[in-house]
């Protein structure tokens, strides 16, 4: 039976999963990097040192988990997949600064497991690292609401490294006026800067995938959140703008899912915003979202129920 390893090739993938009689499942979005020089490239945009308490969501075979706990302070893995969890299990073995976390790392769409949330508090508390970071070969159909939840909560992360698929890193690093930027572009270079490092083929995966992929590195910028305020309120109010993208301005508020507001009145406060009625959403840049939003948003039941979350101190 194959010995636990830190370089995940293809042979070693195969030899592995036949041994434990394991096949991955596209459903769950289970493709493994095998390129070792891609992998290693995603560690080293980590910047990993002792102080760091790291996130891997997805920890599959455990490959990648033992290359961060090699380098970090602490390691917080979460698996969803009982046969991987297992894998990741056996892989860590012996390391006192690895926590595997059995669970689904969302409870819904628009929230993190509190268990996640529980245990990232509970190793924090042990280990003292200063600084969070989420390091992931995400799997693909978690990716998005990973990403965003993380930003929304009151983690202080420092950095997330992730592998996603390249139509979200084109997502995420969209500029205002293409077919790529929108409600996603949009609420997270709202609140982090954003970056991609490398582009990814489909032969650099094994199941290959039928798309091409990416790591970026997503910097949460505190100052850019302060100007965003209430984080809950904004993404809501992008969820609305942008429910029917193709609509301009004047439309789209005016239809507006939480209360219809007349075209006068539209008119009236895109005038003072200094912008036109006839313009779609997707045109104008983060500014020009946040100055929409202070004029047009609401406060809705689900902000009220869910307050604007306080950033921690501490990493967790």
């Amino acid at each position: 039976m194959p010995v636990p390893s830190t370089r995940q090739t293809l042979s070693y993938l195969r030899g592995l999963f036949e041994a434990h009689g394991i096949r991955p499942k596209n459903k769950l979005g289970q493709n493994f990097l095998i390129d070792l020089n891609l992998l290693d490239l995603l560690v080293r945009t980590a910047e990993l040192t002792r102080a760091d308490l790291v996130l891997e969501i997805g920890s599959g075979t455990g490959s990648l988990s033992l290359q961060l706990a090699a380098l970090a302070g602490a390691v917080l893995c979460v698996e969803v997949d009982p046969a991987f969890a297992e894998l990741t299990r056996r892989a860590i073995a012996g390391r006192d600064n690895v926590v595997l976390l059995h669970a689904d790392a969302l409870k819904n769409k628009n929230e993190l497991n509190p268990e996640l949330l529980q245990a990232l508090e509970d190793l924090h508390r042990q280990c003292g690292c200063a600084n969070l970071k989420l390091v992931a070969n995400l799997p693909y159909v978690v990716a998005t609401p990973v990403i965003g939840n993380l930003l929304m909560s009151s983690l202080r992360l420092e950095r997330m490294v992730v592998t996603v698929q390249l139509e979200i890193a084109m997502r995420l690093t969209a500029e205002p006026g293409t077919k790529e930027y929108g409600a996603l572009s949009v609420l997270v270079q709202s609140l982090a800067d954003v970056e991609l490092v490398r582009r990814l083929p489909a032969s650099a995966f094994w199941p290959r995938p039928k798309v091409e992929s990416a790591i970026v590195q997503i910097r949460p910028n505190e100052a850019k959140r302060a100007l965003v305020g209430d984080v809950l309120r904004f993404r809501h109010f992008l969820r609305d703008l942008y429910v029917h993208r193709r609509k301009n301005l004047r439309s789209a508020l005016a239809g507006w899912p939480s209360g219809r507001r007349s075209r006068e009145e539209v008119d009236r406060l895109l005038a003072q915003l200094n912008l036109s009625g006839s313009v779609r959403a997707e045109v104008l840049d983060i500014e020009q979202h946040r100055r929409l939003c202070d004029a047009f948003g609401t406060t809705t039941a689900e902000d009220r129920a869910h307050t604007s979350p306080k950033r921690q101190r501490g990493p967790a």
